[in-house]
């Protein structure tokens, strides 16, 4: 054990010690000695009991600690904290910029048990409104958190897109590139990363390579027979290069899954001949054009063999976002705010979906406060005119029995009902489904939040048989979101062809917390183009008469 690694477990016990409200005197010790410790030159490894109790700065009970260090790399008191703290509120400790204290009020007040959850609540804007917190906070520990991810070597599509995008902007840019695109993973549009891909074609391979050298376009740089290596604004790049007469076949052999790679090629009978289009490769396949994000192997080359491949949704097709959090509850804006913004934007309606009242740590509503709220709704819906509409829905929690909160008074006044699980997460597959189940067979359920409320590289989801949740809304008449958060995604992706199948229309809900959460929904029509959604089976693709029809005939 050098010094810095028992300055480490001092100082360890220290901040264990402050987050279940120990001696203050003996943490001030601990974290004394861990400083004191991790500057001395000499090493401490190795002394007897005497001679660390005669070290300066060593007190009786420290050198004892040290004797037990030196031999198990631990102790008993610190045994004993760290069997009293999850795994996850420990990885918390880590983040910087909230101490000990703040972590217990995050673990024991707010019931934030592991990083994901911390992360995920910032984008609640709970962290901002916890006292002793605020916003710059809350900023700083999303900022934290993102870096420790990217960190750890996997990231999400929605946080490298934008540096992604810049850098292959520079790219192209560059005089000696001819062309350049995303390759491999981040052109699927997979929702989680580990590299940064892009193919270029050039003439001049080491004029090109010295350039991206000379001119620091990328960090830490490692060539070799396969491209060039790097990192982009910490994160990891990959580069390969090819000749302008290979890049098209290139381009399609670098993007899709080996096995759609493999069965293309089996269809062409060749994997030596070069294409002056990917559109071209497929016509030579004897196939209709395959987009990138599709690629993966799931009964997509079925499809473009036979003429049944989806005209898949874009962004620009939908015509409101449902499913958004204002000031009533735990948003940024107002509902106002909200609205305008919208209408400015070209959309025709603003669903309005705020917490239900058992969501406490989100100032769910009450039932006064709904009745509330929809006064002010049907005021703002006369001042904003007959085009556009803000629909007065919520975000009802479902409870650990699956019933809904609020009576069916309260629920008949909504416009449209979001049934979201959001309390007591951690539940064996029986119990997950017949929660979820008894939700969908309600009547007042207009659309199923989040399924799973998994959190990616946070929070594995609760398990569920997706089949059989997707077969319980298709014969209740139930809309599946596909939460557009980039965090959430959920619906995941492979499970929107069955949904299809059994003809379940899904919904790309924003889950906005404030105006620029309204973007996520771009995150959901990824996603949602990956497992071949068209147009036609989104829910909030509708018209504004459309919806506000169907929305009343799916009232009980």
């Amino acid at each position: 054990m050098t010094n810095s690694d028992i300055a480490d477990i001092l100082k360890l016990y220290a901040d264990l010690s402050e987050l279940h409200d120990g001696n203050p005197f003996k943490i001030k010790s601990f974290a004394a000695a861990s400083f004191r410790i991790d500057k001395m030159p000499e090493p401490l490894a190795g002394k007897n009991i005497e001679e660390l109790e005669n070290t300066e700065g060593i007190g009786k009970s420290i050198a004892a600690k040290i004797i037990e260090i030196n031999t198990r790399e631990s102790f008993k008191e610190l045994d004993e904290l760290l069997e009293a703290t999850p795994v996850g509120v420990r990885e918390m400790m880590k983040v910087k910029g909230i101490g000990p204290k703040k972590i217990a009020m995050i673990w024991k007040e707010m019931g934030v048990e592991n990083i994901g959850e911390l992360l995920y609540a910032c984008k609640e804007n709970r962290l901002a409104q916890a006292k002793g917190f605020g916003l710059k906070t809350q900023e700083n520990v999303l900022k934290q958190i993102e870096f420790m991810f990217v960190s750890a070597n996997k990231f999400h599509y929605a946080k490298a897109l934008d540096p992604a995008l810049n850098l292959l902007d520079i790219l192209k840019q560059t005089e000696e590139i001819h062309n350049a695109s995303f390759s491999g993973e981040i052109r699927r549009k997979m929702e989680i990363l580990e590299v940064i891909e892009l193919l270029i074609s050039c003439s001049d391979l080491n004029a090109v390579q010295q350039k991206i050298i000379e001119h620091e376009i990328l960090t830490d740089i490692k060539t070799d027979d396969a491209g060039m290596r790097g990192k982009y604004e910490a994160y990891p790049v990959k580069i390969s290069f090819t000749n302008e007469a290979s890049y098209s076949t290139e381009l399609f052999k670098q993007t899709g899954s080996l096995t759609h790679v493999n069965k293309v090629f089996f269809k062409i009978g060749s994997t030596q001949n070069n294409f002056t289009s990917e559109a071209e490769l497929y016509r030579a396949a004897k196939l209709g054009y395959i987009e990138p994000e599709m690629r993966e192997s799931r009964g997509e080359i079925e499809k473009a063999a036979n003429g049944t491949l989806p005209k898949l949704i874009e962004f620009t097709d939908l015509t409101g976002p449902l499913h958004n959090h204002s000031t009533w509850s735990d948003g940024l804006n107002t509902i106002a705010e909200l609205a305008q913004y919208c209408k400015e934007k070209g959309y025709q309606y603003l669903g309005m979906a705020d917490h239900s009242k058992s969501a406490f740590y989100a100032h769910g509503l009450s039932e006064e406060k709904v009745l509330v709220q929809q006064k002010e709704i049907a005021a703002l819906n006369e001042k904003m005119g007959p085009d556009f509409k803000i629909f007065a829905g919520i975000e009802s929690d479902i409870l650990y029995d699956g019933s809904l909160d609020y009576e069916n008074d309260i629920l008949n006044t909504f416009d449209y009902v979001v049934a979201s699980v959001h309390s007591v997460l951690k539940m064996a597959e029986d119990k997950a489904m017949s929660r979820l189940i008894r939700a969908i067979e309600n009547p007042y359920t207009t659309i199923l939040g989040h399924p799973t409320g998994r959190l990616l590289l946070m929070r594995e989801g609760y398990p569920i048989n997706h089949h059989k949740i997707i077969d319980a809304c298709a014969a209740n008449g139930v809309i599946i979101e596909i939460n557009a958060n980039p965090y959430r995604l959920d619906l995941d992706w492979r499970y929107i062809d069955y949904a299809l199948k059994k003809n379940v229309k899904l919904s790309i809900n924003p889950d906005a917390h404030e105006i620029a959460g309204f973007y996520d929904m771009f995150y959901g029509v990824e996603v949602a183009r990956k497992g071949g959604l068209s147009k036609g089976m989104c829910l909030n693709t509708m018209s504004l008469a459309e919806l506000d029809q169907y929305f009343k005939n799916r009232k009980p």
